[in-house]
């Protein structure tokens, strides 16, 4: 050890000695980020980075080892020979390549260590090559057990070299890589050329051929910091390149490509932020959500172009206006959600609310228009209303629900109570998606009965949910929700169809009256539904009545005019159900060719007791007698109902009087009775009679 010290100590040039150690460090660093790069790249990129690495490993292997030989101060060396010295560097740069290809090919193997053993075999050949090149005057002559020596360290020292790029245990280890090559290499010199000894003699040889000191070390100093800057200029375009991707793929993930706000994700991470960094329990942070009202007038108006160009104008006005520490969020659609900061006065979240409002609804110019919406804003308090940014979220959701339901430009605070109906109403949509695939429907039927006669005449089909949890759950509450959904027009085609199928198979020959939601009707292939229902069904078209409400028709006359028609055509009875709560116009009477008119319960149940019911429904018996237009009246419970009515000229009745709903195993029974009745009595089947609901029990 002491041999080797003293070697490099007092018979080397400092000089060249701190030149071979810059280009040896800076060379390690370089190949081992360079070769870290290979191991990342896929491809045939990866072999280009692979071959710079092993160009940068090899001149920094030659390069050191030329340096730190002329560095070797001796009066007997007369030069290099250039074929082997060429010759040297061409060993370094092929065996660095080869050892850093094996090694990068695989990630478990052995053969991790082998290219590294193959690395430090390439310093071995390329040392003594470059020793054999070295023209002394005198006998050159190397200590075995030093040459051994050597040998071992640049093995051992370059297996360490991929081991540790490799197999890293820290995230330190890449700097024992770094140390490991510059052991690997100056290990071997030193130790060898410890080993060294020059006998002189004299020398009658020529030295023409011979490359002088001087220009070796220009040249390799030269060569060397050209390739290295080369080298770091590419690995910092491409990591400067790298980073770049990197940003533009975080600003992507986390912020909404359309109006440039951050998005949910990014919001949450604020969120998480924003609540941990309250240390004061009287601070307040709200957390709003905004929706723009008006905005699918935009869209009809602009078109998708003008829509998504207002709500970039929308987040830019928000983006740019809010004060230091707000922040906003674009989740989806035209919803917003802003963070105020942190604050002590509840009379800010007021004039925050205000503020919002205000920059929503500043107008945007579209092509010499002004174009500007509303917007409803539902607001949650941390941490009165939640601990954790979903559960502000979550709240602030349920009350802007809550304010659209309340008119547009209403802010609301959440409230527990009040909300708990809208997480109701939410999970009772979710259930809704599943119940007909669950089969949790049901159909009831309620007897319709002539007046004069109380035979039955027909049913009204009625749906019931069988909730597994809550039970039967009333039409009131899940059918506003099957309309808002959509899902009223897989329900109805359900109804359509059951009821169809049921009644065919009835021996008494009633009609069936089933309700048509608005969906239903404005949906052109309406009528080829119902002609194929019938046709499987076997049902008689002239039993089945097709029963609508007013709103039904009147957002679409003409269209629905059209069905009605093509309905008719089919054999089908349409019925006006409702009559008296909507619009009620003549002008609809005598434009839709109804074949009876429903009277709605509201009136019948204070008849005798109300003039104003009494009125109504006395004008709509003369009306619809007028018209040549039979008439129904639903909830029809007493005695004194019933006489009422027949007095005034009703032609059918509905309600408790003759029975409640019932399910279909009663509904069957009753149908069986009737025609066994009539077969009995051998009556007619319209004179087949049932009286009030006392008899029939």
């Amino acid at each position: 050890m002491l041999t080797v010290l003293s070697c490099i100590a007092f018979e080397h040039d400092p000089l060249f000695v701190l030149l071979a150690v810059i280009i040896l460090t800076v060379g390690s660093v370089l190949t081992m980020r360079l070769f870290a790069r290979v191991r990342r790249t896929h491809g045939s990129l990866k072999y280009l980075w692979l071959l710079l690495s092993g160009l940068i490993a090899g001149g920094t292997i030659w390069s050191t080892h030329f340096l730190a030989m002329i560095a070797y101060e001796s009066p007997f060396i007369l030069g290099y020979d250039l074929g082997l010295t060429v010759m040297s560097l061409v060993v370094a740069v092929c065996g660095a390549t080869a050892g850093l290809l094996i090694s990068s090919v695989t990630r478990r193997s052995i053969l991790i260590e082998v290219g590294g053993l193959v690395l430090g075999a390439s310093i071995v050949v390329m040392h003594f090559i470059g020793i054999e090149a070295m023209k002394v005057s005198g006998i050159l002559t190397v200590s075995l057990s030093y040459v051994a020596a050597s040998v071992v360290l640049a093995c051992v020292f370059g297996m360490l070299v991929t081991n540790r790029v490799v197999r890293p245990a820290t995230r330190y280890c890449k700097y024992g890589a770094v140390l490991s090559f510059i052991l690997a290499v100056s290990g071997l010199h030193f130790v060898s050329m410890a080993g060294v000894d020059i006998t002189p003699l004299r020398l009658d040889a020529s030295t023409s051929d011979l490359v002088s000191n001087r220009l070796v070390g220009i040249a390799i100093v030269f060569t060397m910091g050209v390739l290295m800057l080369s080298a770091m200029i590419t690995y910092s375009i491409d990591s400067a390149n790298a980073q770049d991707t990197d940003n533009k793929l975080h600003h992507v993930a986390h912020h909404d490509p359309m109006t440039g706000l951050p998005n949910r994700g990014a919001l949450d991470r604020y969120l998480d932020a924003a609540l941990s960094g309250v240390t004061n329990d009287n601070a307040r942070i709200v957390v709003m959500s905004c929706n723009l009202t008006r905005f699918k007038e935009v869209n009809e108006v602009l078109g998708y172009s003008g829509g998504d160009a207002f709500l970039r104008h929308v987040a830019k006005c928000l983006s740019e206006h809010l004060e230091q520490g707000e922040y906003v969020a674009r989740l989806s659609g035209d919803e917003f959600v802003i963070v105020g900061k942190p604050s002590y006065n509840r009379g800010y979240v007021l004039e925050f609310c205000k503020r919002v409002q205000k920059l929503v609804s500043q107008p945007m110019t579209w092509r010499g228009k002004d174009i500007r919406v509303g917007c409803n804003v539902g607001y949650a308090l941390y941490p009165d209303h939640g601990s954790s940014g979903v559960q502000l979220l979550d709240a602030a959701e349920r009350a802007m629900r809550r304010a659209k339901e309340e008119g547009e430009n209403t802010a609301l605070c959440y409230n527990e109570d009040k909300d708990q109906q809208i997480r109701d109403r939410s999970a009772l949509a979710m259930d809704l998606r599943n119940a007909l695939k669950n089969d949790e429907f049901e159909l009831y039927y309620q007897l319709q009965n002539d007046v004069a006669t109380r035979a039955v005449t027909g049913t009204e089909v009625l749906l019931r949910w069988n909730h597994p949890k809550r039970g039967k759950v009333s039409p009131s509450q899940f059918i506003p929700i099957a309309e808002e959904t959509g899902l009223i027009l897989e329900i109805g085609t359900w109804v359509l169809r059951t009821a169809c199928h049921e009644a065919a198979a009835w021996p008494e020959p009633l009609k069936i009256a089933v309700n048509i939601a608005q969906v239903q009707l404005s949906d052109s292939k309406f009528p080829g539904f119902v002609e194929r229902t019938l046709e499987r069904s076997g049902l008689d078209p002239a039993r089945l009545e097709l029963e609508i409400t007013e709103t039904g028709i009147i957002a679409d006359t003409a269209h629905a005019l059209q069905i009605i028609h093509q309905l008719k055509r089919l054999g089908v009875r349409i019925v006006m159900d409702d009559y008296g709560t909507g619009y009620s116009s003549l002008a609809t009477l005598q434009a839709f060719p109804f074949d009876k008119i429903k009277i709605d319960r509201e009136f019948v149940k204070d008849l005798g007791s109300n003039r104003q019911s009494d009125a109504i429904v006395k004008a709509t018996i003369i009306l619809a007698e007028s018209l040549d237009i039979p008439v129904l009246a639903e909830g029809v419970e007493t005695e004194e109902h019933l006489g009422l009515l027949a007095a005034q000229g009703c032609n059918e009745v509905q309600g408790f009087l003759f029975g409640k709903p019932m399910p279909v195993d009663d509904i069957r029974s009753l149908v069986a009775r009737l025609a066994t009745d009539r077969s009995e009595e051998n009556n007619p089947p319209e004179v087949c009679k049932i009286g009030p609901v006392s008899e029939v029990a």
